[in-house]
């Protein structure tokens, strides 16, 4: 239920973007009586580096299990068993909250095109259809759309994440300088119902998917590779994870806790943890079993500090790759960098640094790689 003291736009896109699908009553009450804190991120068990053979490296070029890999992800992808999922609902409050997909990253083509491009030619390279749906939000939605019809390429399927609103501490409602309410995205954790619930799911399905590529907007790294779909196959497990080596990178890592694998977000980690001993860190990028994505999942809330207007916000999320926690997961260790499968683009000194890099980079198809 939208609680009162909400403007009737405000309650609009509350209605149309999902907010009944938050349990926000018992949300705001978990924050107003300190049940939901920050020390409540942390996770509870032993946490501990994940082993040496948690750990599966993208196979050499040349070698025999590259080989193997490569004609695995080939047949899946001429068979019309992958798909691609983009998380496009993120706000870029480091570009200036513009809605990053439409923006140009060189010669005129947009983040959104070079993905939806890539797809594109990922099935035309194998005979077969990458079909790929984007996930937006209330702050992303129209522009996105109105972005993507102008192109010249497939359409997708669309769903979007949730939408809610900020707190204060005490779990009061947040409200601007205007006095206004405060909405936000609750984290691409909703990926694993909103795919369900939106019929995007069945719909892939009903196109021959059983595979689903998840990547970030921002990361063009991330491409359709028959290499990295060969891995996930051959694999036979529900869940493949990328992670790469760590260069100063903060943020989510793999983990056992209690014995299970999982993947962790930087506020789940006990404060004696020295995350330096795990060499690796979460990319955000997956590819997902249709299979795993049927069942519910509880995912844990999050309890993040924001800055809003030079005030503290408090805003609850959830991460989708939490999914690890509860199905067999591939660890895959890839290279970074544009011609690697790691180069998001957070800021516009990333773009201005890479954009030559990601010109080369799209130049190559990655199917004439030998």
């Amino acid at each position: 239920m939208i609680p009162d003291g909400v403007g009737r736009e405000e309650r609009e896109v509350l209605e149309r973007f999902g907010f009944e699908r938050i349990p926000f009553a018992e949300l705001r009450e978990r924050v107003a009586s300190g049940a939901l804190r920050p020390a409540s991120n942390v996770v509870s068990g032993i946490v501990e580096p994940p082993a040496d053979d948690d750990l599966t490296q993208l196979p050499e070029r040349g070698s025999d299990a590259y080989d193997a890999a490569r004609r695995a992800g080939t047949a899946a992808l001429a068979a019309g068993k992958i798909g691609a999922v983009v998380l496009a609902g993120g706000m870029a409050t480091r570009f200036g909250g513009v809605v990053k997909g439409a923006l140009e990253v060189f010669d005129g083509r947009s983040f959104l095109e070079l993905k939806l491009a890539d797809a594109a030619r990922a099935g035309e390279r194998t005979g077969g259809e990458v079909p790929v749906a984007l996930m937006t939000s209330f702050a992303t939605d129209e522009l996105t759309r109105a972005h993507v019809a102008a192109l010249d390429l497939p359409e997708p399927l669309w769903f979007s994440q949730y939408v809610s609103l900020r707190l204060t501490s005490d779990g009061g409602l947040f409200r601007d300088e205007t006095g206004s309410v405060s909405l936000y995205g609750p984290g691409h954790g909703d990926l694993l119902e909103a795919m369900r619930l939106s019929g995007t799911l069945a719909a892939l399905r009903g196109r021959g998917v059983e595979h689903v590529v998840v990547s970030n907007v921002d990361n063009l790294g991330a491409r359709i590779d028959p290499v990295v779909v060969g891995m996930h196959v051959l694999g036979g497990r529900p869940l493949t994870s990328e992670v790469a080596p760590k260069g100063g990178d903060l943020g989510g890592a793999p983990v056992r806790v209690d014995g299970r694998l999982q993947l962790l977000e930087a506020p789940r980690f006990p404060p004696s943890f020295d995350q330096d001993e795990i060499p690796v860190f979460n990319t955000n990028t997956t590819t997902i079993a249709l299979e795993a994505l049927e069942k519910p999942v509880e995912l844990t809330w999050l309890y993040i500090e924001k800055d809003v207007g030079g005030r503290a916000a408090v805003q609850l999320e959830r991460v989708y790759h939490e999914l690890a926690a509860h199905v067999p997961t591939t660890l895959l260790v890839v290279p970074r960098g544009p011609h690697g499968r790691f180069a998001p683009i957070k800021a516009p000194a990333d773009l201005d640094a890479l954009r030559d890099e990601l010109r080369a980079a799209f130049a190559v198809d990655v199917f004439d790689r030998p």
